[in-house]
């Protein structure tokens, strides 16, 4: 995409943008429960060295609302720039965040940030359809990336984006929030662990109704697909984190309702995907409210966690009773891992590989919509 298309689009988005939120995190470190397990603890470890610093790609709701607000409480990082093209914007955060100018960009100036040893990382919160423009040039200057999910629109930008990186010798980090959140951090061990047994089936969704059909989320252009590509996603997340491995088979169905509303992308989405002797049944939707959770269902009991994927508020429950932690802010959390990550050289949990796992799963279940077909994902290579 070129960089004159794509700034009105963006703005476009901007504009559009934040009406799903979950309202504000809270603080806290994370402490005992019903459930307590090491897991839960392994990323709080603080580091006395200084912090790096992070620019964020777009000052949008996720940004305003939740991003900037968890960079004033991470130990390893700090906010040191931002990109806008939007002159009110800058000029509002470079005030409220004490910004100096020389680290203020728009998106024409934006290469210029190879000059800016005070910023280390880069943080993509931009449309979809933009993550893999602003991923590799921020790579190409020599920055460290991190970028929202879902890591791009396809398979062959993700490759793309990941290649950008190596070649640059830097890292990239995908915004999997919820793999750095206690509760589900909790809930991965339990499976692990076998604590209720070998997992049998995974229910898993996350949806809501979607109101203006002008919005950004509806535009194929920008998302890349409909719910499947926003919060469909973090179902998908689920089943592969708790079921340990990649779907072997997936079948998957369409449902419209409005197909004047969701003339460009899906409304409802129903799938089931099948890892070893794992199944899983999930659904994502711009239909209705109310689906926001996973159940796990092994040989001696169960596990699960309603609301799951909401900034806040998320709660668990199984079989021998509540799974029980603080809440916690998940960017803060997945800020502090990765800026370690960059510090001491080593792996992130949420690397560019792990986003194009999901793609190629996205896009077998896409594929199995259109065809009314079982579908295989193609092989992770």
């Amino acid at each position: 995409m070129t960089e004159k298309k794509s700034l009105p689009n963006r703005r476009s988005f901007l504009e559009t943008s934040g009406k799903f939120s979950a309202g504000a995190m809270t603080a806290g470190m994370i402490a005992g429960g019903l459930f307590t397990g090491s897991s839960a603890m392994a990323h709080t470890a603080r580091d006395p060295k200084k912090k790096l610093g992070v620019a964020l790609v777009g000052l949008g709701s996720l940004s305003t609302k939740q991003i900037a607000p968890a960079l004033q409480k991470t130990a390893h990082c700090r906010l040191a720039g931002i990109v806008s093209g939007t002159p009110e914007k800058r000029k509002k955060w470079a005030t409220q965040y004490d910004l100096p100018e020389s680290s203020i960009y728009d998106y024409e100036s934006f290469d210029k940030i190879a000059d800016n040893g005070d910023i280390d990382i880069v943080y993509v919160v931009l449309p979809n359809s933009m993550h893999a423009e602003y991923t590799i040039r921020a790579a190409k200057a020599g920055k460290h990336v991190f970028c929202e999910k879902p890591m791009a629109t396809s398979s062959e930008d993700c490759r793309k984006m990941i290649n950008a990186c190596r070649e640059a010798g830097k890292k990239l980090g995908i915004g999997y929030r919820c793999q750095f959140e206690p509760h589900h951090l909790e809930c991965m061990k339990l499976a692990a662990d076998k604590t209720f047994g070998d997992l049998k089936h995974i229910t898993a969704g996350f949806g809501f109704k979607s109101g203006d059909p002008k919005q950004w989320r509806l535009n194929k252009e920008l998302a890349g697909g409909g719910p499947l590509m926003d919060v469909g996603i973090y179902a998908l997340q689920a089943y592969r984190y708790l079921a340990d491995g990649e779907p072997e088979a997936i079948s998957a169905m369409e449902i419209k309702t409005d197909p004047v509303k969701f003339a460009q992308v899906e409304e409802t989405l129903n799938w089931s995907m099948k890892i070893g002797k794992v199944s899983c049944s999930c659904q994502t939707s711009y239909g209705f409210n109310g689906i926001n959770g996973f159940h796990a269902y092994g040989t001696n009991g169960h596990f699960g966690l309603k609301p799951a994927f909401n900034y806040s508020g998320i709660k668990g429950t199984s079989s021998k009773g509540p799974i029980t932690f603080p809440q916690a802010d998940h960017f803060q959390l997945e800020l502090d891992d990765f800026a370690q990550c960059v510090k001491n050289d080593t792996p992130t949990k949420v690397p560019g590989e792990e986003g194009l796992r999901d793609m190629l799963i996205i896009e077998a279940i896409y594929k199995s919509a259109a065809t009314g077909k079982t579908v295989t994902p193609v092989a992770f290579q």
